[in-house]
């Protein structure tokens, strides 16, 4: 099975909070609602590489919720 590097999230114990799963090293989940980031890999390196590597994955992650809206929208 091929799992997306994003997946979309909710649970009805939280009906505000939506999650984007991201589901490759470093793996982590983020609550758009409050920008909590739990990550579920140590994060290891140079402190520099690292925070732009994070910079990086949290746009994606906006990215990839941006573009599920608009075809949630279409349909």
């Amino acid at each position: 099975m091929e799992i997306p590097k994003f997946l979309l999230g909710d649970n009805t114990d939280h009906p505000d909070d939506i999650y984007i799963i991201h589901t490759e090293y470093p793996h982590f989940i983020i609550n758009l609602l409050n920008d909590d980031i739990e990550w579920f890999d140590e994060l290891r390196g140079d402190e520099t590489e690292i925070a732009v590597e994070i910079a990086r994955l949290i746009e994606e992650s906006s990215e990839f919720y941006d573009r599920e809206m608009e075809r949630y929208v279409e349909d």
